[in-house]
């Protein structure tokens, strides 16, 4: 006796597929959309001087939304990012004095001291990423305030203010340290022994443990690298605005980077990072924000529809999930 192969209705069949190439390819098919329309609706959208302002307002982002997906990628969140941009801005005015490396070094060290102690209120304390975050959050723009006394201060340095200003054979330098960075995170994600690890313990920790892996360190240095980013891309951003302003400095940055990441395809859920959808993600809420701008549309509207590409990419990454 012999059985038919069961086969599935088409649209039960194609709908798999659909959302799987929405998954995978949506944000990319997104950008290319927004592309097309402005070159066709907007005007001077084509210029020169237009795409750069677009690349050098998103490149923040993506240094940020980068050390975001790595997180992202072990399962956790990193709600500080923003705060350790406002301190490492607010630490440079206090030693531009002695040089620019050495003040660039004192920044960067303060991203580094915040993601240690994420990562150990993570890893060793057992908090909840969002929880163990949420108090930098709150304590680290905070320390900023105090530190800067604060007050806004104008930075007069010309060799940091050349990081937000000066191009190298035509591209702004802010531009291509992203994608140096962006480079850097793929190769780390993809061809080192950490990025394998870091891609177990976000899959299942449990099991990752069981099998040797050092989980407690790995995480440690995810956060570390997520709060070095972060204090990089404050030290860049204040460069390009010639001022440390704590206050202001990295607002609502760790909601920005996390949309570049989950828009981008890399689950919630860990276990997965897509470096390129993230990057492609931050360009996209760019685009966005720019185009509605640009039509005269008002920023609640901009944000609304980013909320809405939010929606869609997290029921897709759900839908992936359920399969």
């Amino acid at each position: 006796m012999t059985h038919a192969p069961l086969t599935l209705p088409r649209t039960a069949a194609a709908r798999p597929d659909v959302t799987r190439l929405l998954q995978r390819y949506g944000v990319y098919l997104a950008v290319a959309v927004l592309l097309v329309f402005n070159a066709l609706f907007t005007d001077h959208f084509l210029t020169v001087a237009n795409l750069r302002t677009q690349l050098v307002q998103v490149s923040p982002v993506v240094i940020v939304a980068l050390g975001m997906a790595l997180v992202i990628g072990t399962e956790g969140v990193d709600l500080s990012v923003g705060s350790t941009m406002a301190l490492a801005s607010s630490l440079l005015p206090l030693y531009l004095g002695y040089g620019l490396v050495p003040a660039l070094l004192v920044a960067l060290l303060a991203g580094v001291v915040v993601g240690a102690v994420n990562g150990s209120l993570v890893s060793l304390v057992g908090l909840q990423p969002i929880v163990a975050t949420l108090a930098l959050f709150v304590g680290g723009r905070g320390l900023a305030l105090v530190i800067a006394d604060g007050r806004l201060k104008q930075i007069e340095n010309t060799d940091l203010l050349g990081l937000g200003t000066d191009s190298l054979l035509g591209v702004p330098l802010v531009v291509l340290i992203a994608g140096v960075l962006a480079l850097a995170v793929a190769f780390l994600v993809q061809r080192t022994t950490f990025g394998r690890q870091l891609v177990a313990v976000g899959g299942n920790r449990a099991a990752a443990a069981l099998a040797g892996l050092p989980v407690r360190r790995v995480l440690i240095g995810v956060y570390v690298l997520c709060g070095a980013l972060a204090a990089l891309a404050g030290v860049l951003a204040t460069a390009r605005l010639t001022a440390s302003d704590p206050s202001a400095l990295g607002n609502l940055m760790e909601l920005s980077a996390i949309t570049a990441v989950v828009v981008g395809g890399t689950p919630l859920t860990g276990g997965s990072i897509r470096v390129l959808g993230t990057v492609t993600g931050a360009l996209l809420m760019q685009l966005l924000h720019a185009t509605l701008v640009s039509h005269d549309l008002h920023d609640s509207t901009a944000q609304m529809a980013q909320a809405a590409i939010i929606l869609v990419a997290v029921y897709v990454a759900r839908e992936r999930r359920s399969r």
